[in-house]
């Protein structure tokens, strides 16, 4: 099997290893009820199922 004929520097192997951070979720403020959320999920607001701004279940729905 080839072998690499000389080290990777520590720089080199730094370099490639920098790229994998971890980041902030992406956290965005529903401007109709004011929660705050994840983006591009669903959120409770009390007992309603919001999504995109919009209500998806009522509390009402739900028990039933």
């Amino acid at each position: 099997m080839p072998n690499p004929k000389r080290r990777f520097s520590k720089t080199r192997t730094a370099t490639r290893r920098s790229t994998y951070k971890a980041t902030a979720p992406t956290v965005t403020k529903d401007p109709n009820t004011g929660e705050t959320h994840l983006r591009h999920r669903a959120y409770k607001v009390g007992e309603d199922l919001y999504y995109n701004g919009k209500l998806v279940v009522s509390g009402s729905e739900a028990a039933e």
